[in-house]
């Protein structure tokens, strides 16, 4: 088994689907279907994985069947989980896309260098990403677009903001 801590979520159980064990699938994958090609993906606590055939797309995700999972009770008994897959199963990424899960934690600073928190989260509500920096004056929502975030730069551990309206 891979070092748990080497693994990325890419995605969460919905609950169960049908009768069979099928269960309702939220892809975090930029093409929503390569969650089956990541494989084995693992429960967080890495104790379970399961091979992921995916079966139709459903409301509000996609529909699949889980290696090991037989039956509505054992798909149920999985809802909420995430699943996580090794980094190494994942493709490279071009030097200006990143990982979330490599952002978080990460010192954010404006483009003087004056610190303005850490990255808590990153959220997708649809319109855009949204960086959720933890501030010293509490939370501060930053749009992750180019104007707004000129630069990351992993191997400092830093990402440069240029929030909205910070130049007023």
């Amino acid at each position: 088994m891979a070092d748990p801590s080497n693994r990325i979520c890419v995605g969460a159980i919905g609950g169960a689907f049908g009768v069979r064990g099928e269960v309702r699938l939220k892809s975090f994958c930029a093409v929503a279907e390569d969650i089956a090609t990541y494989g084995p993906l693992w429960t967080e606590d890495g104790r379970q994985s399961f091979a992921v055939r995916l079966t139709r797309p459903v409301n509000g995700g996609l529909g699949a069947r889980l290696s090991g999972v037989e039956t509505r009770e054992q798909a149920e008994a999985l809802k909420g989980a995430t699943l996580w897959a090794d980094r190494g199963a994942l493709p490279a990424l071009p030097d200006d896309e990143f990982y979330h899960t490599d952002l978080i934690g990460l010192t954010v600073v404006d483009t003087g260098g004056a610190v303005l928190g850490r990255l808590r989260a990153i959220h997708d509500h649809g319109a855009g990403d949204i960086l959720d920096v933890a501030g010293p004056g509490g939370a501060l929502l930053i749009p992750f677009t180019r104007a707004a975030v000129p630069t990351i730069d992993l191997a400092a551990g830093r990402i440069v903001a240029d929030p909205p309206g910070s130049d007023e």
